[in-house]
């Protein structure tokens, strides 16, 4: 089941992303080479850009793609990186749910209101459903990095380490001098 969820993620993701690619290369050869568009582009682009990131920031906690700065948390005792990842994941929960609650507070006076988008025959609140969704995916991926971090699975955030990463290139360099 949990392989499953990934796979759903992951292809909603990848769908997202080659519909936002699709509709702005049809929307550039439309403007550029016939002199018209798609009324409706930019903002169909705006949403689908918007459900983009809101389901690829549950995906990076996932697979552990966001990049983040924690030389300083290396430096400290495990016992404390711990405690400071675990004072971060619940930061992060606190975050995530006051932005959950503004944003359903945000839909539900939409949906009273009834507004439609602006070139798009589509109510704005079910444009903006992501906001919730993508939050409550995020809430989720957060609160299981602080279980694996409590239980002692996890050591901190699993960060991308660019610097680290990259120190093949220097390898690879014969003109590089140390």
């Amino acid at each position: 089941m949990k392989k499953l969820i990934y796979q759903l993620e992951e292809t909603i993701i990848g769908l997202l992303l080659v519909s936002t690619t699709l509709l702005v290369f049809i929307e550039v050869v439309l403007r550029f080479f016939f002199d018209t568009g798609l009324l409706w582009a930019q903002e169909l682009t705006l949403n689908l850009c918007a459900w983009m990131v809101l389901f690829g920031a549950s995906w990076g906690v996932r697979v552990g793609a966001h990049i983040g700065v924690d030389a300083f948390i290396k430096v400290l005792p495990s016992h404390w990186q711990r405690r400071l990842t675990l004072l971060a994941v619940g930061l992060c929960l606190l975050y995530c749910g006051f932005y959950f609650y503004g944003a359903w507070v945000y839909l539900t006076k939409l949906k009273m209101i009834g507004i439609e988008m602006e070139d798009l025959p589509i109510l704005r609140w079910q444009a903006m459903s992501i906001l919730p969704i993508g939050l409550a995916l995020l809430f989720f991926r957060f609160f299981g990095v602080g279980v694996m971090v409590w239980r002692g699975q996890m050591q901190g955030f699993a960060l991308a380490d660019e610097a680290r990463e990259s120190m093949h290139l220097i390898d690879n360099d014969p003109n590089q001098k140390v």
